[in-house]
């Protein structure tokens, strides 16, 4: 392999006109890739990985990217290969984390649904669980294939995929080593040593948060997380202040006129069905309506991207047809190896393939006797799939796999299905499992599609072969579903789905949204106004999608990764481009390594917590002391973190 230096500005900025990205590895180089020790090592992570990532989801109501800290793992496993005489190369340990990662997404979607069915007391056995895994996994990764070309490739610099484009700083600085090296790895320990201190210590507090006087129910925070901060880095200013945009939106205007407007009620507004709206505090009113109105934002948002997406679409297609009749066996090798992808064939019968079997299968979509029931929802299962990875995937270009918005994109899956059934009067218990059944089966597919573009991203960068990635996704799917499904019935026998122990946040939503269409109450006013602001923000010509993810994820989520663009742009602005190409380099390693980091630290803490069956409680109880104490604590250990960032991103030598 040639001698190469690191990533440079090019990793990150638009192509020039008329010219080609060049990778790391070179398309003229053929190295080691998909080898039996990088499948393997992707198997084993990934099922690792995908069992604690289910568990936190059931925890929390989120998931963690689990790309990063499986390209460390990798990283450390193929030093010990090269110990024993066994170097392996850059594009083998991609390959490994492309392979391992397919397993968190499978665990998204698996953990924002299905703990609806333990709800309605229709608990699931593995096996359909697993169906349905598999089903969503394999339609997320084959409906990306055709968007490759264009989203990764011709949008290289637009839309920065800040995971994919970390992963490959992580491993490129572990194969070159000396200062790149120590700089992602510095930010490695940082980001888990704040985590550590944040979330198994409790020494520090997890997020800071205060009232704005005379704005009722107005409410500002920030969540203290190195990750967000790193994320914020990655994406620079623009993004990140649209985001945060949305975020100021929900918690400085809609919270507080939701309040106002409702606080002389005397009865309970649905959703909500115990508290008066004059009780509720601000996350109350974000979690019973202002998710609503995110909800209905981002599917317009995301219909709306689908639509301005047609064109690149249809020419993709084209592609691959044009391939087709020149015979797909010779199409799979025609152009470089690095922009190989599996023949276009291979997306028509996969998808045809498992639209049959959710037919065919009885446990798929529960025990529903209508054939045309079957049907519907396996069409359903198809076009709502395809429309969600095609957003999926260009969303996570923005703002990271980890804030993705799948639950939204769920919600509106579960919106639409609902209605359907709705009209042909599938409205008893069967039908609300069938509907949730395609919204777990979606949920996936968006989930995987957003890991697989970054997976895609770090590829294109690195100059992997696509057509292998895309097998190791495949793979990585196959191997860990069950184990996913199974560690979900064991967390239901250890705890009981929906306890205090382990609340299942997302699942008892997607069952609320459920119950709302079927039975006739749902919120149509929310939705409809958060697709109000979406059109909005296009007829302004604002990123709807980005604006929109602002309004449907929580202020305190937001604000870290609006402090992270605010740091690029300080560190950057009135510099030389040379100044600016470096310190953007070393602000994104460092930013990289937090990201990795906070999550190989949440994996451990998940992972004690499902050995021990129980959170760790911390050595100090934050509550006892005094809110203003506390928030110091919080504002000067984030003071610390922040001037570490800038420091490492100052390195000008």
């Amino acid at each position: 392999m040639s001698e190469r230096g690191g990533l440079g500005v090019e990793a990150y900025e638009p192509v020039p006109e008329g010219e080609s990205y060049r990778p790391y590895v070179s398309a003229a180089e053929s190295p080691a890739e998909f080898t039996l020790r990088a499948a393997l090592a992707g198997i084993v992570f990934g099922i690792v990985f995908g069992a604690a990532n289910a568990y936190l989801g059931l925890l929390a109501g989120l998931t963690i990217s689990t790309s990063i800290p499986i390209a460390v793992m990798t990283v450390a496993a193929f030093k010990a290969f090269e110990k024993m005489g066994k170097k392996g190369s850059i594009l083998e340990a991609n390959l490994a984390q492309t392979t391992g990662s397919a397993s968190s997404s499978v665990a998204s979607g698996i953990i924002f649904t299905l703990p609806a069915l333990f709800l309605w007391n229709r608990d699931p056995d593995l096996l359909q669980m697993t169906l349905l895994g598999l089903s969503g996994g394999v339609l997320g990764i084959l409906f990306m294939i055709p968007l490759r070309r264009f989203l990764i490739a011709r949008e290289h610099g637009k839309l920065p995929y800040p995971e994919g484009t970390a992963c490959a700083e992580v491993l490129v600085a572990s194969e070159q080593g000396g200062d790149r090296a120590a700089n992602v790895f510095v930010g490695l320990g940082v980001g888990a040593a704040f985590k550590l201190l944040t979330d198994w210590l409790r020494l520090v507090p997890g997020k800071v948060s205060g009232s704005i006087p005379f704005l009722p129910k107005g409410e500002l925070g920030c969540a203290l997380n190195p990750a967000l901060l790193g994320v914020g880095y990655i994406l620079g200013p623009r993004v990140a202040s649209i985001m945060v945009g949305g975020g100021l939106l929900s918690s400085l205007v809609i919270i507080p006129g939701i309040y106002i407007w409702g606080k002389d009620l005397t009865a309970p507004f649905y959703p909500e069905t115990v508290k008066l709206i004059a009780d509720m505090s601000p996350y109350e009113i974000w979690t019973r309506y202002v998710r609503y109105i995110g909800a209905g934002a981002v599917a317009v948002a995301g219909f709306i991207t689908l639509v301005k997406s047609i064109p690149t679409m249809v020419e993709s297609f084209r592609i691959g047809a044009s391939q087709l009749r020149k015979g797909s066996g010779d199409a799979a090798e025609q152009g470089p190896r690095t922009d190989r992808d599996l023949p276009i064939m291979a997306v028509l019968l996969g998808a045809g393939v498992i639209a049959l079997l959710l037919v065919l299968m009885p446990q798929a979509f529960g025990t529903i006797d209508s054939a045309l029931a079957r049907v519907l929802a396996a069409v359903l299962v198809v076009i709502f799939a395809f429309f969600f990875v095609t957003v999926s995937s260009r969303i996570v270009g923005l703002v990271g796999v980890t804030s993705n918005p799948t639950s939204g994109m769920t919600i509106a899956t579960l919106i639409g299905t609902s209605v359907l059934f709705l009209a042909f009067g599938w409205t008893d218990m069967d039908g609300k499992v069938a509907a949730l059944c395609v919204g777990c089966v979606v949920a996936i597919a968006a989930s995987i599609a957003g890991d697989t573009s970054q997976d895609l991203k770090t590829g294109f960068i690195l100059g992997a072969t696509p057509k292998r990635q895309q097998i190791g996704e495949l793979l990585g799917v196959l191997t860990s579903a069950a184990f996913v499904c199974g560690a979900v019935l064991l967390l239901d026998e250890a705890y009981e789905l929906g306890s205090e122990d382990l609340p299942a946040p997302q699942g008892t939503l997607m069952k609320l949204v459920i119950d709302g269409v079927l039975e006739q109450s749902l919120p149509w006013t929310l939705v409809a106004i958060g697709g109000g602001i979406a059109i909005v923000c296009e007829l302004f010509k604002l990123p709807a999608l980005a604006f929109a993810v602002g309004v449907y994820l929580p202020v305190t989520t937001m604000v870290p990764v609006f402090l992270g663009g605010l740091l690029r742009h300080l560190m950057t602005r009135k510099t030389s481009d040379t100044v600016k190409a470096q310190r953007q380099e070393h602000g994104v390693l460092f930013g990289s390594g937090l990201v990795g980091g906070v999550g190989l630290m949440g994996v451990v803490i998940a992972a004690v917590a499902f050995l021990t069956k129980g959170k760790p409680q911390g050595v100090v109880d934050l509550t006892t002391l005094n809110p203003l104490v506390v928030s110091l604590i919080g504002v000067a250990a984030f003071a610390v973190l922040i001037t570490l960032f800038a420091r490492s991103a100052k390195r000008d030598g």
